[in-house]
């Protein structure tokens, strides 16, 4: 599925490339100038960005819904959303915008590991709520950049920001963020054992020898370098962290390793179809947000009813 996803991709578009174009590129054949510069410069570092912010936003919604046994978890859920958003808003008035998310994204989770310590109750709940204080503090400083905002200008990049967009993608850009990616991406995966042991009761956690707090900050630092890494190339993405992890339990009902790889495969999937029909509902692009929502509300209005008949 992924697969046909990515060639769908690549051949999609204002310039449609055909699949035996594709192979001769590849293979070293003739294609004409205008292709070739299409393919490498356009469609392929596209369509790889769209398969790792799939994957990887994908990825995060799992561990996120398993270590805090929330299945509303989300990026947002410790302000990493909010601060990338903030870190953004920021680095649109300095000429900084990737590394203002990107900063912005890890300064929220340190000032949200900063509050917990400071409360000395490391639990669940109080992730949650210290997540939360940030997430109201970063939109508040958002609505206060925004007032002052060029509305000429700052104020739509910042708006259009907050919607996400794979339009403005390079194949620099994707290598800028690519060891990143991987080392949040892979983290996850090597640490699945702590990420499973993390959804257990805490009691359970502290029996069987789990350092929670080393093992949490550990799991959380990772899920955010690997969602900031995204956010700063795409700008802020909407459900695809929260449907991607209840798609991958509906298919194989039961939340392990397994749901963590099903969730980067669907995730991709999903993003690669918002991304086809983003370019193709509208010539300019739309922006990625609004297709993630639209696939995103039914999904989630379908498991709300699946819970009710009590079959997931």
């Amino acid at each position: 599925c992924i697969a046909v996803g990515f060639i769908a991709s690549i051949c999609i578009g204002n310039y449609p490339i055909s699949i035996r174009e594709i192979i001769s590129i590849l293979t070293g054949g003739e294609v004409g100038a205008m292709t070739r510069k299409v393919f490498f410069t356009l469609r392929l570092p596209r369509t790889c960005m769209g398969v790792m912010a799939g994957a990887g936003l994908g990825v995060a919604g799992s561990v996120y819904q398993m270590i805090f046994r929330n299945p509303l978890a989300s990026p947002d859920i410790i302000g990493v959303s909010s601060g990338a958003n903030l870190g953004a808003a920021i680095g649109i008035g300095v000429g900084g915008i990737a590394l203002g998310a990107f900063a912005g994204g890890l300064l929220a989770v340190a000032f949200v590991m900063l509050l917990v310590r400071a409360t000395r109750a490391n639990t669940t709940a109080t992730y949650v709520l210290a997540g939360i204080v940030i997430s109201a503090v970063a939109k508040s400083v958002i609505m206060l950049l925004k007032y002052y905002a060029d509305s000429e200008s700052n104020l739509a990049a910042i708006e259009y920001w907050t919607m996400g967009s794979f339009a403005g993608v390079t194949a620099s850009k994707v290598l800028s963020i690519l060891p990143f990616w991987l080392i949040g991406f892979v983290g996850l995966f090597l640490l699945h054992r702590q990420v499973g042991l993390l959804s257990l009761n805490e009691e359970e956690c502290r029996t069987l020898g789990v350092r929670l707090y080393r093992v949490r900050l550990t799991v959380l630092t990772l899920s955010t370098l690997l969602v900031a890494s995204i956010v700063s190339i795409t700008g802020l993405i909407s459900f695809i962290g929260l449907i991607a992890p209840h798609i991958a339990r509906m298919m194989i009902k039961r939340e392990n390793t397994d749901t963590m790889v099903l969730s980067a495969m669907v995730g991709a999937a999903v993003m690669l179809v918002a991304d086809i029909f983003a370019r193709s509902l509208y010539a300019g692009g739309l922006p990625i947000s609004i297709l993630t929502t639209i696939i995103g509300v039914p999904v989630l209005v379908y498991f709300m009813c699946k819970r009710k008949e009590g079959k997931v």
